[in-house]
């Protein structure tokens, strides 16, 4: 490659670096074209699934303010570059190595710290975003109910032991 266009790749990887939300990287010796165009496909639009020279990435990475992904772009190295939510896309590389055992996740950067695989992993066994806004909506309503019951406990045991009095002094007269 020439001068001209390493300069070209290092400023549409320095860019792609900022504006990532999460970036993953993995090893991919051994799968085939058309399997990585599969991956390519299974994580959606907003990702994106990148080959290049590792000198070029580490290059990028650290005009990009990224430090500390140097042992990470090693050998054989496809960056994964995730914008919007990255959990889907760890899941998406989960399930893809899962089924191809030859991609191997090493680690990332995300949410502004370098990550090895076994948080990757972790991240990816999250449970969707939908799925925990729910969960916290249905805790919020339970906190809600208990706190109505609450509310309305304390004026219905007056009510209730005022009529206890007022039966007891009935009776009494």
């Amino acid at each position: 490659m020439k001068r001209p266009e390493k300069e070209k790749v290092i400023a549409d990887f320095t860019e792609q670096f900022r504006s990532a939300d999460a970036v993953i990287l993995t090893e991919y010796r051994g799968l085939t074209v058309p399997q990585i165009s599969d991956l390519r496909d299974k994580l959606g639009r907003d990702t994106s699934y990148a080959v290049t020279k590792n000198t070029l990435a580490r290059i990028a990475a650290k005009e990009a303010g990224i430090e500390g992904l140097d042992d990470l772009i090693a050998g054989p190295c496809a960056i994964t570059f995730v914008k919007g939510d990255y959990v889907e896309a760890a899941k998406t590389l989960r399930d893809f190595a899962a089924d191809n055992k030859q991609l191997i996740v090493k680690g990332g950067y995300i949410d502004g710290a370098v990550c090895d695989a076994a948080e990757v992993e972790k991240i990816a066994s999250l449970e969707s975003r939908e799925v925990l806004l729910s969960k916290m909506a249905g805790a919020l309503k339970g906190t809600m109910s208990k706190a109505a019951y609450a509310f309305v406990a304390l004026p219905t045991k007056a009510v209730r032991t005022i009529d206890a009095l007022r039966d007891k002094q009935e009776k009494a007269a």
